[in-house]
């Protein structure tokens, strides 16, 4: 019986046949709980069309389930939890399908290969409040964990992704799909893996608006989250997937010239972030490890409003590994700042700079092109002039700016000294 009371509404996948030692396949069995869950009522709505089941429990009970084919959700009804315990891919499960999907059959997404992108809600939403906590996903090399798709309001708590080929969880379209205190690593290490350079597949795949990802860890993955939508907020993340020396990327920001992405407070073990034309993105407060940096990628050479502030960058001296660089030329660039960042064994680079020179002479330079992030652009400057010796009054002006080099000079010779403000 897969019900102990029909009052309390707890459906447990055992009572319908599944076998939590792992030994059979228990698919059905789970599929068979699932759409029981889905056929309750409560008699009201959640978004338009999508039926309110009133918060039924699917409990794994701490049980090992392996299956053989994906845990496909009905669609158009929310308002239920799933939890605690495993689903284990089998030696037959595809190797271009998730776990567990909540996909409609109407789904543009259901044939698991689209990679259309319409990041506009021009379709009805099929679940909502779905959540799926203290459960460990294991892909076994065959696909991915968890698909969502055309969703709101899903919740992934405290649920550990292993050994998927293509991604951990894989979000598209729909809004606030909210990712808190997960493990994600395709193979199971601590770091310093000998297998490091072998890495594939993605963590985290988030092609959707409005969604937030906190407290996770990633620990093994060519990349760790890809970032295709909109308004999206990374907050305390770990990662330390595949390094960025053998290639891989910690987080990647994608959607260039839309992104709108928050990153605070994340910790980029040897592992970096790629920015694609970004478009007011802010990154802050963050640790970069082992010469992990900030990589500004040109699509179509634009960046508007980015902040990169307050984060602390820790590598080799010896590598000479700039902690904001650039992958190619950008030639519209606005509201850009980057400043406050400490950096211990790596190169500062900044859009804000200072210097002073002191001497005695009639020309003053002030070279900025070791620091500045973008080759030959000052948009603002400021200099003062304190002669310590000689005249207290002379003529003085900026006689050249171009290469990021600053030159002041004065009408005689004088020993004096000159701060100097740059700004890009």
């Amino acid at each position: 019986m897969g019900l102990v009371d029909k009052n309390i509404r707890v459906l447990y996948p055992a009572g319908y046949g599944a076998d939590p030692t792992g030994r059979d396949d228990s698919s059905e069995a789970i599929l068979k709980a699932i759409s029981e869950a889905f056929e309750m009522e409560s008699g009201v709505e959640l978004m338009p069309g999508v039926k309110d089941l009133g918060g039924v429990v699917i409990d794994l009970q701490g049980g090992n389930y392996t299956i053989t084919k994906p845990i496909i959700f009905p669609s158009g009804a929310g308002n239920v939890l799933v939890k605690e315990g495993t689903l284990r891919a089998s030696d037959s499960f595809p190797t271009d399908r998730y776990l567990v999907e909540l996909i409609a059959s109407t789904s543009i997404y259901k044939n698991h290969n689209s990679d259309t992108i319409n990041l506009q809600q021009t379709r009805e939403i099929d679940y909502e409040a779905i959540t799926f906590r203290d459960i460990l996903f294991d892909s076994r090399y065959r696909g991915g964990g968890i698909s969502i798709a055309d969703s709101a309001r899903i919740r992934i708590n405290n649920c550990f992704f292993l050994h998927f080929n293509t991604e951990g969880i894989l979000v598209q379209r729909g809004h606030e799909t909210y990712i808190s205190n997960c493990f994600l690593g395709q193979h199971s290490t601590v770091g310093g893996d000998k297998w490091e350079r072998e890495f594939s597949g993605t963590a985290i795949d988030i092609a959707s608006n409005d969604n937030a990802i906190t407290d996770v860890a990633i620990f093994s993955a060519a990349i760790g989250i890809v970032l295709r939508g909109q308004a999206n907020m990374i907050t305390g993340v770990h990662c330390y997937n595949k390094a960025t020396v053998f290639g891989g990327i910690g987080i990647l920001v994608k959607l260039p010239g839309y992104s709108q992405t928050r990153i605070d407070n994340c910790y980029m073990d040897y592992t970096s972030i790629v920015l694609e034309d970004p478009f007011q993105v802010h990154v802050t407060n963050g640790f970069f490890l082992g010469d992990a940096n900030i990589v500004l990628k040109s699509i179509s050479g634009q960046i508007y409003g980015l902040t990169v502030v307050d984060n602390m960058f820790s590598g080799d001296p010896n590598a000479n590994v700039e902690i904001v660089a650039l992958d190619g030329e950008f030639n519209n660039i606005d509201q850009v700042v980057i400043d406050r960042n400490n950096v211990n064994g790596m190169r500062l680079k900044s859009t804000v700079g200072k210097l002073t020179v002191e001497g005695t002479s009639s020309k003053w330079v002030a070279d900025f092109s070791n620091i500045m992030v973008f080759a030959n652009r000052i948009n603002n400057f400021q200099y003062s002039f304190f002669s310590q010796e000689g005249p207290k009054f002379l003529a003085h002006s900026v006689t050249d700016i171009s290469n990021n080099v600053v030159v002041v000079e004065s009408e005689k010779p004088v020993k004096g000294v000159v701060s100097f403000f740059v700004e890009q």
